[in-house]
This record gives C-alpha cells, sequence and structure tokens, in this order.
C-alpha cells in the first residue's frame, strides 16, 4: 500500500483574515450552539456508538433536520464529528457536555451563555467607555442580587457551574499545597467547600473554616455538615467575608473571588489580614489573563466580568501589586493546573 502523500495528511491551511474575521463576529452562533446542545442533551443520548441526526432526533425529541444543521455547525469546531456515512460521533469536547462525565464542563456551558449574557454583550463598549458594568443599568440592581431575585433558574445554574469548577480544581489544589505546619485553615469564599473538605482529607489532624454566604454554604458538601466524616473537624461559618473574616486560622484559602470591584477586594484582604494577624499564611488561587495555556479563557472572563459586576481578571503583575498593596508580603508564585495559578503569601510580622 503507498503512503499517503504529505500534501494529503498535512493539516488545512488556516483561512485567511477576511474569512477568520467573518468567523469571529459570528461567534454567538458557536456559543449559542454548544448552549443548545447542552440544554437538550445531546452528548447525552450520543454514546459510543455513532448515531444518525434522526435517531439523535428522536432521543432527544427534537426535529431531525434541523438537529442535523445544528450538529454540522458543533462538528466544525470539534464538539462532535461528522463521519463519512453521514452518522455523528463524540469528540474529546463533545464528551465534556455530558452529565457524567468526570471533567463536565456542561454547567460551565451554560453558566457562560444564560439569557442575561445576550443582554449583556452588545453593551461591551458602553462598559469599555464608562469602566462600570452594565448590569445595574439593564436590571436596576447589583449582579448577585438581580440573579437570586429575579432569576434563580440562572443562580442554580451558577452554583451548578462554581460546584463544578470547585469539585475539578480542589483536588489540585490540596496536592499542590503543602500545609504539614498548619494547625487549621480557612476557606474564605469557599462555596461548598470542596477544597477545604480536600485539605482535611490530606492533613488527618487539621481543623477547617468554610466561609461563605448563607445561601452558598447551606448547601455545603455533606462531608463538612452534621453527620458528616468531616464534620468533627470543620466548622461552617455563615455571612460576608467583604464585612468580615470572623475565624482565626494559620492558613486562609481565597481561590477565584479577588475578581470584584477594587473595593470589596481592598475590604477582603484587610479582613484577612486583621483576622490573621502577622506571621499567618494567605494563599491566593486564581486565573491570570496573562497566562499562555488560558488566555482565551481567561481575558473572555474578564469582559464579562466587566460587564456584570464591574470586576477584572488579572495579570501576574497586577496580582502581585494587588496583595502588596494590600500589606502582604508575596512569596511563590505557582501553577496550580493549566488554568490557576497560587500566590503563597504572608502576613507580615
Amino acid at each position: 500500500m503507498t503512503a499517503p502523500s504529505p500534501e494529503l495528511s498535512a493539516p488545512p491551511p488556516p483561512p485567511p483574515p477576511s474569512m477568520r474575521l467573518r468567523e469571529l463576529v459570528f461567534g454567538a452562533a458557536c456559543a449559542a450552539a454548544v448552549r443548545a446542545a447542552a440544554r437538550l442533551g445531546v452528548a447525552d443520548a450520543l454514546g459510543d456508538t455513532p448515531m444518525t441526526a434522526q435517531d439523535l432526533a428522536a432521543a432527544v425529541k427534537t426535529e431531525p433536520k434541523p438537529l442535523r444543521r445544528l450538529l454540522r455547525a458543533l462538528s466544525c469546531y470539534g464538539v462532535f464529528a461528522e463521519r463519512p456515512d453521514g452518522t455523528f460521533s463524540h469528540t474529546e469536547m463533545s464528551r465534556l457536555l455530558r452529565e457524567d462525565d468526570p471533567n463536565s464542563l456542561r454547567d460551565i456551558s451554560l453558566w457562560c451563555t444564560e439569557p442575561w449574557t445576550w443582554d449583556a454583550w452588545p453593551k461591551l463598549d458602553e462598559a469599555v467607555r464608562t469602566g462600570r458594568n452594565v448590569v445595574e443599568d439593564l436590571y436596576g440592581k447589583e449582579f448577585f442580587v438581580y440573579l437570586n431575585e429575579d432569576a434563580p433558574e440562572s443562580a442554580d445554574v451558577f452554583n451548578r457551574a462554581m460546584t463544578t469548577s470547585s469539585e475539578q480544581s480542589a483536588r489540585d489544589v490540596a496536592a499542590l499545597l503543602d500545609l504539614s505546619g498548619a494547625a487549621s485553615v480557612a476557606d474564605v469564599g469557599g462555596g461548598q467547600g470542596h477544597v477545604v473538605a480536600s485539605l482535611l482529607d490530606k492533613y488527618p489532624s487539621m481543623r477547617g473554616f468554610l466561609l461563605d454566604l448563607p445561601r452558598v454554604v447551606e448547601n455545603a458538601v455533606p462531608r463538612l455538615r452534621q453527620g458528616g466524616d468531616l464534620a468533627d473537624r470543620a466548622r461552617i461559618v455563615p455571612g460576608d467575608v467583604r464585612v468580615s473574616v470572623p475565624v482565626a486560622a494559620d492558613v486562609y484559602i481565597i481561590k477565584n473571588i479577588l475578581e470584584w470591584d477594587d473595593e470589596s477586594t481592598a475590604r477582603l484582604l484587610r479582613n484577612v489580614i486583621e483576622a490573621g494577624g502577622p506571621g499567618t499564611r494567605v494563599v491566593v488561587i486564581e486565573n491570570l489573563v496573562d497566562d499562555t495555556p488560558s488566555m482565551r479563557f481567561s481575558t473572555a472572563m474578564d469582559l464579562l466580568l466587566l460587564l456584570n459586576v464591574g470586576g477584572a481578571k488579572h495579570t501576574t503583575d497586577s496580582m502581585v501589586g494587588r496583595l502588596t498593596d494590600a500589606g502582604l508580603t508575596v512569596g511563590d508564585i505557582r501553577p496550580v493546573n493549566p488554568y490557576l495559578h497560587a500566590f503563597d503569601c504572608t502576613v507580615p510580622g
């Protein structure tokens, strides 16, 4: 058998700039297609055996021809694959839309395409011009107040997405951090407690605190609540960490929340420093917009934060500046995984 020529096996050349720009301005179609597939459950209906659009349509209760158009569009981006016989099969990306995949991004895909995002994105020029979020003008309320009072379904999607993200990164955080000299750790704004639970697993004699808003910690992982296997070493503290951090610990973890407006961020850091006192270790974990492997995602999230809360993702330098201005001494800066970095800090004596 003759080996294929290099020309036949080489990848196709990139599209010219004029076509690439056309593709970019239709980016909303791609995002909407991912959202539609997630809401319809297409990835869950498709197993290991390729299926026709007709069979998939019967499984997810849609019309076959529009579903084929949706799958064809997604296949252009590597989300599902169209085979020569016209059937569709999974790709590495499409499997991430399955609810049962251990690395599922289904809820995160829904969160990034919730109805409010379609209202806010067209006003990005206004946000850039003024430096202010646009959500308060759109809905007359701060973003999270709006979510919880007027868009409870979006609030639920947000909570599920944050849970997914925390579950997937908690193991990486616990593996990275050496807390062998600490007797206690506090996860500030720690959501449902996946990070603190992972750290308590790693250090059987350690005590842990979970601090977040009441509506968040009431759904803390069962292991941390009464009757759970970690409950005797864990304390759940409901409240707003921007107002106070009412626990003393040897180490404070602050993960993915130093992206609010400057005033809120400064208040939180001040609260942690006051609670811990001299010598306390503070580990800040964030996405960075100058981290090459995740720059497209991080810079997009950076713009979304501008739209909804007036916040921002950080560069390495801006994060170091923020932490130093708050009074912390910044030590090691290390990657946690391909999209998170840890800033290891101490409160000076």
